[in-house]
C-alpha cells in the first residue's frame, strides 16, 4: 500500500493566525484522487471536521485551504487532517501520514498565548565550562589545599593548564585549572570570528566545586571566577556586540556548605539547618523530624534538596520582589536567558510534587522582569509535558536530537549501549519527538551533539572527523537552535565526565584548523538563510544510511543531503515535492552545482559526504 504525498508545514506560509482562528494550508499531489479533505480539531473537547477547499496548483502540487477556530477554553489548539479517497482515508499529522486517526500527542499544536522569544531561533549558542575555557587572571585561581569541598574531605588541587583530568570517581570536582570570566571576556573577538551569537555558561555562582552545581551563594559570582562587577561589564560588552548570554541556575538543591544548611558549622552568624532543628533555615530543606536525615538530590547527600512548599524559599528564589531569578535579569547584569538545572525534579517533599506549578512560577518570575527572557529546562529524556508553551520555551534537546543523532552516527544510545538505526528509523524518532510540541517551541529547542554531561561526540566516533562533519551539518540544518560545546571547533576530545571537561587547547587556534573552518562556514550559512532558522522541514529521502530533507520559508528553499555510509551512493531526490521541476541547485559548502530534471534531482554522494543546496 503506497502512502500518498501529503504535506503541511508549520511556518507562517502554512499557518496564519487571526484573533480567533487559524488559517491552514495543505499540499497534495495534483493527480491524487481526493474526494474531500477535513481539518480535525476539538473545540470544547469535541471533534469538529472542517472542509478544506482546493486552491492553486504549482507543477504537480495541489494546495488546499481551511480555517479552524482557536480553542477558547485553553491556550493550546490541536489539529490534524483527514483525507478521503472513496473507501480509503489517510491522516496527516506531526508524525507523518497514516491510514488511521493518530493519538492526540501526534496532532499539530498551536499555542495562542505562550510563545518563546522570537530571538532564540536566530542564535548560535556556545557552551562554556568556565574553569576549563581560558585563564585571564591567575591571581584569583584556586590553589592546592586552599580549602576542602566537604569538611576535611576533597581538598582542592590546582593543575597546570592542559594537564590530564583525573579519571571518573576520583578528583573530578576538586581539580581546578584557573579558567575565569576575564578569560572568557578576552575571547569575545574569537567568538565573533567564529560567528557565535550567544553564550551559555555553566554555573558561575559561588560554590566549592569546579562544576558549581553545588551553590553556596546565589547572589555573587564565585571569587575564583571573578566579581559581580566584572560580570556586568562583560555582559554590557557582549550586548554591544549584539550577542546574548544565558546563565545556569541550580535551584533544586544547594551545597551542604551553603549557610542555610551549614553541615560543617562554618557559619558564625547564625545556625544553619543541619544539626540545628531550631534553625530558621530548617524548613528550607526536607529533614525527617529533629534528626539529621534529609532528602538529597537524586539520593546524593552532598546536594540537599530545597523545600519549595516553604514560602520563604519561594520568595527568595522566584516570588519576591528581589528574587534571584529576577535579580540577574535586571541592571547592571541584564542576562537574556536562564537554563534551569534538573527542573523536572523540583517540587514539594521527596519527589517532584506540584512540579508544573513551580516551573510555571519560574517562567512567570523571569518573564515579569524580561518578557523576552529565554526559559530553558534541562531534561535528559522526553520533556514534551514541559514544552507546551506555558512552562519552558525550550529544553536541552537530548531526547529529540542528541539521542537519535547519536544512534544514527555513533551507533550508541544515551547510556553508551550499542544502538544502530537507519535513516527511516531516525526520521520516525525525530518526528515523534518534535510533533509533541508546538512549532515555535520546536524551533526553540537547544540542540547539541554533546555537553558537559556527555562524552564528546568526536570521541564517541573514535575521532572519525568525516562523520563528525556530517553530524555538525545535521545540527545546523535541522529544526531547533544549535549549541556548540566549547572546543568542538578545534576537534577537542574527551570521554565521559569529567574527561569531557578538558582545558581548551588554545595552541590549536594558532594556525588554520579544518574543523574551525568548516564550523565557521556552517554558522555563516545558517545565519544567512532564514529557512534554516525558522523554515518548515520536509523529508525527501530516508533510506538505509542516506538522508535528504528541505527547510523551506516562503520562496527560500535549502536542501540538506547526506550519505552516512562508507561507500558512494546514488540517490534520487523528489524535489517536485518542493515545487521544483527543472532547476539548478548550488552547494553552499563547495559551490558545486547540480541540475534537477522533471522534478527529480539525481546525484551520487561519496562515502560520508554531505551537501547543503539552494536554488541558483
Amino acid at each position: 500500500m503506497k502512502t500518498p504525498y501529503l504535506y503541511h508545514g508549520q511556518d507562517t506560509a502554512w499557518v496564519t493566525r487571526s484573533e480567533h482562528n487559524l488559517k491552514l494550508t495543505l499540499v497534495s499531489e495534483s493527480d491524487l484522487l481526493i474526494s474531500a479533505i477535513f481539518i480535525r480539531c476539538e473545540p470544547d473537547n469535541e471533534e469538529m471536521l472542517v472542509d478544506m477547499v482546493r486552491g492553486s496548483t504549482n507543477g504537480r502540487l495541489q494546495y488546499w485551504h481551511g480555517e479552524i477556530p482557536l480553542n477558547s477554553d485553553k491556550s493550546l489548539t490541536h489539529y490534524c487532517f483527514k483525507v478521503m479517497q472513496n473507501s480509503r482515508q489517510w491522516w496527516l499529522h506531526g508524525n507523518g501520514v497514516s491510514p488511521r486517526v493518530p493519538g492526540k500527542e501526534a496532532h499539530f499544536k498551536y499555542n495562542k498565548d505562550d510563545q518563546p522569544p522570537a530571538w532564540v531561533k536566530e542564535q548560535v549558542f556556545y557552551q562554556i565550562f568556565p574553569d576549563r575555557f581560558a585563564n585571564g587572571d591567575p591571581t584569583i585561581s584556586v590553589k592546592t589545599d586552599e580549602y576542602c569541598l566537604r569538611g576535611n574531605e576533597r581538598p582542592t588541587i590546582a593543575k597546570e593548564w592542559g594537564e590530564p583530568v583525573s579519571p571518573h570517581g576520583s578528583n573530578g570536582p576538586n581539580e581546578f585549572y584557573g579558567g575565569d570570566l576575564k578569560g572568557i571576556h578576552e575571547k569575545f573577538d574569537y567568538f565573533e570570528d567564529l560567528g557565535i551569537t550567544a553564550l551559555y555558561l555553566n554555573p558561575i555562582f559561588s560554590a566549592p566545586s569546579n562544576h558549581k552545581y553545588d551553590t553556596t551563594d546565589y547572589r555573587n559570582v564565585d571569587p575564583h571566577l571573578g566579581t559581580n562587577e566584572q560580570f556586568a561589564e562583560m555582559v554590557a560588552d557582549l550586548h554591544q556586540r549584539n550577542m546574548k548570554i544565558m546563565l545556569d541556575a541550580v535551584y533544586n538543591h544547594t551545597s551542604v556548605n551553603h549557610p542555610w544548611f551549614d553541615m560543617y558549622q562554618k557559619n558564625q552568624d547564625e545556625a544553619g539547618a543541619y544539626n540545628h532543628p531550631e534553625s530558621k533555615y530548617r524548613h528550607y530543606y526536607q529533614f525527617s523530624g529533629d534528626s539529621n536525615d534529609y532528602i538529597g538530590w537524586n539520593g546524593i547527600s552532598s546536594l540537599p534538596k530545597l523545600n519549595f512548599s516553604n514560602p520563604e524559599v519561594q520568595e527568595y528564589i522566584y516570588s519576591g520582589q528581589d528574587a534571584v531569578i529576577k535579580h540577574w535579569l535586571r541592571p547592571p547584569y541584564n542576562i537574556d536567558a536562564w537554563r534551569f538545572d534538573v527542573i523536572h525534579m523540583l517540587g514539594e517533599g521527596a519527589g517532584a510534587t506540584n512540579n508544573a506549578h513551580y516551573v510555571k512560577a519560574f517562567r512567570q518570575s523571569a518573564k515579569s522582569e524580561n518578557p523576552d527572557c529565554y526559559v530553558l529546562g534541562e531534561h535528559f529524556f522526553e520533556a514534551s509535558q514541559w514544552l507546551q508553551g506555558d512552562q519552558e520555551d525550550g529544553a536541552m534537546n537530548y531526547y529529540g536530537f542528541a539521542h537519535p543523532i547519536r544512534a544514527f552516527f555513533a551507533h550508541k544510545d544515551i547510556a553508551y549501549h550499542n544502538c544502530q538505526i537507519d535513516a527511516d528509523e531516525l526520521v520516525d524518532w525525530l518526528n515523534e519527538a518534535r510533533s509533541k510540541m508546538p512549532w515555535l517551541n520546536q524551533l526553540s529547542q537547544l540542540n547539541q551533539l554533546d555537553s558537559h554531561d556527555t562524552m564528546r561526540f568526536l570521541t564517541m566516533l573514535e575521532d572519525d572527523q568525516e562523520t563528525m562533519q556530517l553530524a555538525l551539518l545535521m545540527l545546523f540544518a535541522y529544526v531547533g537552535t544549535p549549541c556548540i560545546y566549547y572546543g568542538t571547533e578545534v576537534a577537542l576530545e574527551g570521554g565521559q565526565d569529567p574527561d569531557n571537561r578538558r582545558c581548551f587547547p588554545w595552541e590549536r587556534t594558532e594556525k588554520p584548523h579544518a574543523m574551525f573552518s568548516f564550523l565557521k562556514q556552517l554558522i555563516a550559512i545558517r545565519k544567512n538563510h532564514h529557512s534554516l532558522q525558522e523554515g518548515s522541514i520536509q523529508w525527501l529521502v530516508a533510506e538505509h544510511k542516506q538522508l535528504a530533507f528541505a527547510r523551506t520559508l516562503g520562496d527560500e528553499i535549502t536542501v540538506c543531503l547526506m550519505n552516512n555510509s562508507e561507500h558512494a551512493r546514488t540517490i534520487e531526490v523528489p524535489v517536485w515535492q518542493l515545487g521544483i521541476e527543472d532547476a539548478q541547485l548550488k552547494d553552499l559548502l563547495t559551490g558545486d552545482e547540480w541540475q534537477s530534471k522533471q522534478g527529480i534531482l539525481t546525484l551520487t554522494l561519496a562515502g560520508k559526504e554531505g551537501l547543503l543546496l539552494s536554488l541558483v
